[in-house]
């Protein structure tokens, strides 16, 4: 989280029945929108993301109604089960959770017999657990050439504002995210994009809801305002990282992301180990996951890493426990960040003992040394 960002949310909380909030919020809702590149309505709840999945859930399904979701990782398997909670029929197709999910999948199960009375797809854009991307704009384009009903919702928690995402331009119906990854927040604000066929599909949906009404947040937010007491001092630090993405510009902010991924996986590569996606295109712009050899336990590398050199990696999720740990690289982020990432993680691989080349450090630099002389 950038200094900016949090000095800005230290400001003292305004009144949010007032005109200077009122301001505030058609200004955040209207700058949402080209975040997530659409000219459809942005909600924004005080949540984590899991209130945004249950928030596109409730507000369009009915009980009974068909949902096809993949196990793309530990992410897309908990919104599945949101999705069950609600006596929705999740049809939970298995999947490799090393490979992005594809268009021919999703099309595949469509076309079975017990798809029938599917209404929604969920698709996780950027598995968090496993540091895989999947091709969003494949499946929202065979969707649409198939003129299939169902709606597609996406999830692009650890995704939007560090890949390239377009709700409008792929035909996504709900999309949803968090604030604390590409946005430069905190956790507790949550993010849901909606198309006309949502909107369409929430006028005769049968699940109650109360608190997630898209129907109260939209009646309010068109004069300023929430349907309850909003997170006031978090939409001051949205306000500010805003204000930093639209500085930098999009197209640079994405393509920052890329090239810092890049020079993660050379570190990879380069000490021998193995990225979890099986496909370099397919690989996350958000962080990087480093599969241990056999043998190795990644926490026992995550904790030395965190008693010996004081930084945080994340942990494997999961059926991944133990096997991978993971590297984020998002949000305010730059070549030195990573650099000083990469030579912690060397540190700690060599400390704990896992046979590797001591070369990570050194590729990553001459990665981003060459992509600096092209640019």
């Amino acid at each position: 989280m950038p200094d900016r960002v949090l000095r800005a949310m230290s400001r003292p909380t305004i009144d949010h029945r007032g005109p200077e909030f009122q301001a505030m919020t058609h200004r955040l809702l209207g700058e949402m929108k080209l975040v997530f590149r659409t000219e459809h309505p942005v909600l924004i709840y005080p949540s984590s993301a899991t209130g945004a999945w249950e928030a596109a859930i409730t507000n369009v399904l009915s009980p009974g109604d068909g949902v096809l979701a993949f196990n793309q990782g530990f992410f897309a398997e908990k919104w599945a089960e949101v999705a069950g909670r609600f006596g929705l029929n999740v049809q939970f197709k298995p999947w490799d959770s090393r490979r992005g999910l594809t268009a021919d999948a999703v099309m595949e199960a469509l076309h079975s017999e017990r798809a029938r009375n599917v209404k929604a797809i969920l698709v996780v854009h950027n598995e968090t657990s496993t540091g895989v991307t999947s091709d969003v704009a494949a499946i929202g384009n065979a969707l649409r050439e198939s003129s299939c009903p169902a709606l597609l919702m996406v999830d692009t928690v650890s995704s939007l504002g560090a890949t390239d995402f377009r709700h409008d331009e792929w035909e996504v119906d709900v999309t949803v995210t968090g604030s604390q990854k590409g946005l430069m927040l905190p956790p507790g604000l949550s993010f849901v994009a909606l198309s006309p066929r949502a909107l369409a599909a929430s006028e005769s949906s049968g699940l109650p809801n109360s608190y997630w009404s898209w129907r109260d947040h939209l009646e309010f937010n068109k004069n300023g305002f929430f349907p309850y007491t909003p997170a006031t001092n978090l939409f001051f630090g949205l306000d500010e990282a805003l204000s930093m993405l639209r500085e930098e510009g999009l197209p640079d902010v994405l393509q920052r992301h890329t090239r810092l991924a890049g020079a993660a996986r050379a570190a990879v590569s380069a000490w021998g180990l193995e990225g979890y996606p099986l496909e370099p295109a397919e690989s996350s712009n958000a962080l990087t996951a480093v599969m241990m050899p056999d043998g190795v336990d990644a926490d026992e590398v995550r904790r030395i890493v965190l008693e010996q050199f004081d930084m945080s990696l994340g942990t494997g999720l999961g059926k991944l426990q133990g096997r991978i740990f993971r590297v984020g690289h998002l949000g305010h982020f730059n070549a030195l960040s990573l650099m000083g990432t990469l030579a912690g993680v060397e540190m700690g691989l060599v400390s704990a003992g896992v046979p590797v080349n001591r070369e990570g450090v050194s590729a990553a630099m001459e990665f981003l040394l060459n992509k600096s002389k092209a640019e």
